[in-house]
């Protein structure tokens, strides 16, 4: 099996796996690394961008090593001594004559480290599922559940929201997350295999953690945010595309999504939230953005898109569009990764 063809396979089987089984209850690797960058900070930190550059090296460079590491070791395997024609001959000299990833064996153990890794960097099953069960507290007027939900979702303080703003914040996080947590790390897989489904990951998490700007992350988060920024760039744009593309799923129209991506999204302080949240909020007939109070203090972001604010049914458009996209990123990092090859 050629390397194409196993990592198209190994991303469609990972995407599979996380729409059937979710993130790993236990031993989530992601936390692992989460508390691997805390205790790492605790000797990097310094109120300056250097430090900040240094920790992000470390972390992700490591992770990317590892995911390097462990593919060779899959697809190189033990120098042993193989019968060829009834002779026998050195694994080395037979692998001079054909392609590693064409040897019985090979490709599989590729497909099934991919799946592996896809499935575990994955977060589509559980944003969907959290976004249902968030609109299903706010259409039984449980409001304080719907609060307690919030954190999981997004950052910002849910005491100070009522039903209309807890709806509006879980839509928008929907809308980025959909690009953060499944058309990016499929992208990248594609792009790079099992050592850029790893990689974005890192880079995606450490935003998460030290990505603010604030007095403590304002220099030393500053390679997080702009790393992942770039990270961003075209898995936004790839899920921007498909949000347009499948509107009509949830009764939008195309042309509505395109107009509000090329006129709002550049308004957004982020320059990947602003496509993600612009297309959602046009194939959605809606309007989002507006004033954001987070823990840390109030923002007035820009307004995206036409119409009414959100609404509950809305929420729950937002997350039926959202796994059409997933779906259709899944089918593109396939395409992508054969493509390549």
């Amino acid at each position: 099996m050629r390397t194409g063809t196993s990592t198209a396979a190994g991303l469609l089987l990972g995407f599979a796996l996380d729409r059937v089984l979710g993130d790993p209850r236990r031993w989530h690797p992601v936390a692992g690394f989460g508390s691997a960058a805390t205790k790492l900070e605790a000797g990097t930190y310094r109120d300056s961008r250097a430090a900040g550059v240094l920790h992000e090296v470390v972390l992700v460079g490591g992770v990317t090593g590892l995911g390097i590491g462990v593919r060779r070791l899959v697809r190189g395997g033990p120098a042993d001594r193989t019968r060829i024609g009834g002779f026998r001959r050195d694994r080395s000299a037979f692998l001079a004559d054909a392609p590693a990833e064409s040897l019985p064996g090979r490709g599989t153990g590729d497909l099934l480290l991919t799946a592996i890794v896809t499935w575990t960097v994955l977060g589509g099953r559980s944003l969907a599922r959290t976004g249902r069960e968030m609109a299903d507290r706010l259409e039984s007027e449980d409001i304080d559940g719907a609060r307690g939900l919030l954190p999981s979702l997004c950052g910002r303080d849910p005491e100070v929201l009522d039903a209309d703003g807890l709806a509006r914040a879980a839509l928008e996080s929907i809308a980025e997350n959909t690009s953060d947590a499944t058309v990016a790390p499929l992208f990248w897989g594609a792009v790079a295999g099992v050592p850029g489904l790893l990689a974005y990951r890192a880079i995606n998490t450490l935003d998460a953690m030290v990505g603010y700007r604030n007095e403590r992350y304002g220099n030393f988060g500053w390679a997080a945010a702009r790393t992942d920024d770039v990270a961003n760039l075209a898995p936004a744009r790839l899920a921007g595309a498909l949000t347009t593309a499948l509107a009509p799923i949830v009764g939008g129209r195309p042309a509505d999504a395109w107009r509000a991506w090329r006129r709002d999204a550049s308004k957004h302080p982020s320059p990947n939230a602003g496509v993600a949240e612009s297309t959602m909020a046009g194939a959605l007939g809606i309007r989002l953005g507006g004033r954001t109070q987070y823990r840390h203090g109030i923002e007035l972001r820009p307004t995206l898109g036409d119409g009414p604010t959100p609404q509950v049914p809305d929420l729950h458009r937002a997350v039926t569009l959202s796994e059409a996209v997933q779906l259709g990123a899944a089918l593109t990092a396939a395409a992508i990764a054969l493509f390549r090859r």
